[in-house]
């Protein structure tokens, strides 16, 4: 398995380039790299719902209208931020104590236009720096564990996987361990759930998609490990062999493999990232 940042060898020329990420932001990211020159098509392999369960949405509801009461809310993914205001929260009496924890500057956009409507700026949230070497919960703990300790208590807001589960691949296995940093440092956690994560019905059309990619001169972009779930059910690992896939995080890129992915590449997941690791691997077509 390759994980380098980009292909050994020469660069191989490339047809297809599949974006895996959930709708609308699949379309998003397809539409920027095909402006960019790259054969860059959706195909949504994560669905994105309200919780299914009454007592999430409940607790949804009570943290909608008591976020100030958390002295810290780490929202794991852009869906979070999505998803726990898009009913609107509770404006604060008195300016709020509450920090905001983002695993990077995607998420971190979303949530300053998020918090903007409360009266709050881009200054109330914690991320990575621009410059770290990925974007997950074990660079956010550097720039944030000074806020952790006896007393405190920091709000996850999180989804549930295709299981029913929490919240599975890079943003699971990184928050669960940031969960035992605030733990081990004394701080109260508690749990959120804001949306629930499923694999999406799949059209004829898509399932055409799927076997044209399945071939050499295909790649595909993961940004959760997730997405690998229905390519793990639909064939089996030698299937995957031919095509190559970009992957986001390193944890992904273990992922992909067992799904049996042999050519990975690993990028940071901002899209100027994404397209240096293109043009450093492959041709146009």
């Amino acid at each position: 398995m390759d994980t380098a940042a980009h292909p050994p060898g020469t660069r191989r020329r490339l047809e297809r380039l599949i974006v895996t990420r959930p709708a609308p932001e699949a379309q998003a990211w397809a539409d920027a790299l095909r402006a960019e020159g790259w054969p860059a098509q959706a195909l949504p392999l994560i669905e994105i719902a309200p919780p299914d369960a009454e007592a999430d949405q409940a607790t949804l509801r009570h943290w909608r209208a008591h976020w100030t009461q958390a002295d810290a809310i780490l929202f794991v993914s852009g869906a979070a931020v999505t998803h726990f205001f898009e009913s609107g929260v509770a404006p604060a009496r008195q300016p709020p104590r509450t920090r905001f924890w983002a695993p990077g500057p995607g998420t971190a956009r979303l949530l300053a236009q998020a918090i903007e409507p409360l009266g709050l700026s881009a200054a109330h949230i914690d991320s990575p720096p621009i410059d770290a070497a990925q974007f997950d919960s074990e660079h956010l703990w550097p720039v944030v564990s000074s806020q952790v300790g006896p007393g405190r208590q920091v709000l996850i807001v999180r989804g549930t996987s295709a299981q029913g589960t929490a919240e599975a691949g890079v943003a699971g296995t990184g928050r669960d361990w940031l969960i035992r940093q605030c733990t081990a440092a004394g701080a109260q956690v508690q749990g959120c759930v804001a949306y629930a994560r499923r694999a999406p019905a799949l059209s004829a059309a898509d399932r055409a998609v799927i076997d044209a990619a399945a071939t050499a001169h295909s790649l595909w972009l993961f940004s959760s490990s997730e997405a690998l779930l229905p390519l793990q059910n639909l064939r089996p690992a030698p299937a995957w062999a031919c095509a190559s896939a970009l992957v986001t995080h390193p944890r992904i890129a273990v992922a992909a493999g067992q799904t049996g992915f042999v050519q990975i590449c690993q990028t940071r997941p901002a899209l100027a990232d994404v397209v240096r690791a293109l043009e450093s691997g492959w041709t146009r077509p």
